[in-house]
């Protein structure tokens, strides 16, 4: 017991998104904005989103129940249990508490965790801590759960359309084909009312887009710099985009993304100015004075544009497909990452990840995967668990935009009622998918599940 258990990360991993979506060009067309608005402006294609069947803990729930039966593992293999989320249905009583229901019957009560709650940063805090117990005198050498979930509304206006909603699960253990690099993380915490939900019955955030914006971007540039710091520290050669066979971000909407990629190339030039031909106006340009300059933005996206296409664009299919995520949407992209190439690809890859939310939290981390691709490997294992992936993204039902707000306009007033019976229909719903049946009179609520698919497909 005197050393860490080897190779800590990613044993397996689960996605879920709504059976949902609303077109982002027929949506541009119904709110009466410019074509492209949301389509090129933001590049989000379609937003997945829950009619009133669906609450923050069905979704975990589903995802819970997916990763345990396609992964064969016992409820009794489970030690810890941890929920990331900022989907508040009730102040006091936990998601995680809610999940137990999926354990009791198992005999399975000793299980460490709860919720963790800080914007888009809650799953990645989660994960944190699933990772410390696992390396520390607590773990009992059982696997830790970590759950990363969120409906993400808007009012309606401008941000509307960077909604989302999904879950992931992880199952955290050693001898992991996704390793956690130690010794690493470069973490940034601020004080900000950049995004917040101060109001209590209501699902919708406030937001100052434009702060938003220069915190993520800030953010960004320190746990960066913070991260290369480290890296360097340890012995290492320079570190820069290079580095890296894949970077992935927290997505709000993917064209910052992709101007995010381009940020980080000018973190590598004011670090390296020479090895940049061509930009040699921008090298006293300063990192805090630049958030918002078109000129240093543009020239760093061009300069970024084959890094983006190479390691970042394979990453934001869910982001592009489902939308903002929150405490989700970096590990989508993980997710989105894993199929989008052959496993002897992935194999031995170095990815970076910015995780950020609001208020502000954010860290910028690194995984190994294992160079292990064979074909009863752990790795190629993992990989080959979310090949349903792309078929349920194909198979969900396009909704109207005037569906789409009809069904939001629900979900708000109904929000905080009780006794209450949800009126969304259930036959669009994903076979294994947890609904809301009931709230009671004492706020109580009662779920059922859709059948799972007899091929576990599903």
């Amino acid at each position: 017991m005197g050393s860490w258990p080897d190779n800590v990360g990613i044993v397996a991993v689960e996605l879920i998104f709504p059976s949902m979506y609303v077109d982002q060009t027929e949506l541009e067309s119904y709110d009466g904005v410019s074509a492209g608005k949301y389509t090129i402006g933001l590049g989000q294609d379609r937003m997945g989103f829950c009619s009133d069947r669906e609450d923050i803990n069905s979704l975990c729930l589903t995802v819970v129940q997916r990763l345990m039966e396609r992964n064969n593992i016992k409820y009794t293999e489970i030690g810890r249990l941890e929920v990331g989320t900022e989907t508040i249905v009730d102040k006091s009583k936990s998601v995680k508490s809610v999940l137990m229901q999926l354990f009791e019957p198992h005999g399975v009560t000793d299980i460490e965790g709860i919720d963790t709650t800080n914007a888009c940063y809650g799953g990645t805090a989660a994960l944190f801590n699933a990772i410390s117990w696992v390396e520390s005198s607590a773990w009992n050498g059982r696997y830790a759960l970590v759950i990363a979930a969120d409906i993400a509304v808007y009012a309606q206006g401008s941000a509307r359309p960077t909604g989302g909603a999904g879950a992931v699960a992880m199952l955290i253990a050693p001898n992991a084909p996704l390793v956690f690099d130690r010794h690493v993380r470069g973490t940034y915490m601020k004080h900000a009312y950049d995004f917040y939900k101060p109001d209590l019955a209501s699902e919708y955030p406030l937001v100052d887009g434009k702060l938003s914006i220069q915190c993520y971007l800030s953010a960004l540039d320190n746990c960066y710099q913070s991260y290369c710091k480290k890296a360097e520290s340890l012995g290492k050669n320079a570190v820069n985009l290079s580095s890296f066979d894949a970077i992935v971000f927290h997505s709000p909407y993917c064209k910052l993304v992709q101007k995010s990629v381009g940020r980080l190339a000018f973190n590598d030039f004011k670090r390296s100015p020479d090895d940049y031909l061509g930009l040699e106006k921008f090298k006293d340009s300063k990192l805090e004075e630049t958030y918002f300059d078109r000129d240093v933005e543009k020239a760093f996206m061009v300069n970024s544009q084959e890094v983006f296409e190479n390691k970042t664009k394979p990453s934001l299919l869910a982001a592009n497909q489902v939308g903002n995520m929150y405490t989700a949407s970096l590990y989508g992209g993980l997710v989105s990452l894993l199929i989008s190439k052959d496993v002897a690809a992935l194999a031995g890859n170095k990815i970076a990840l910015f995780s950020y939310g609001s208020g502000l939290a954010s860290t910028m981390f690194s995984i190994t995967v294992s160079p292990d691709a064979g074909e009863n490997s752990p790795l190629n294992k993992l990989v080959s668990k979310l090949s349903h992936i792309k078929p349920m993204l194909a198979a969900r039902k396009c909704v109207s935009p005037e569906k789409f707000t009809a069904m939001l306009s629900l979900r708000e007033k109904n929000g905080h009622k009780a006794p209450f019976e949800p009126e969304g229909d259930i036959d669009h719903l994903f076979p294994g998918t947890y609904y809301l049946t009931k709230v009671d009179e004492m706020h109580r609520r009662y779920y059922g599940r859709i059948p799972a698919a007899l091929n576990g497909s599903a």
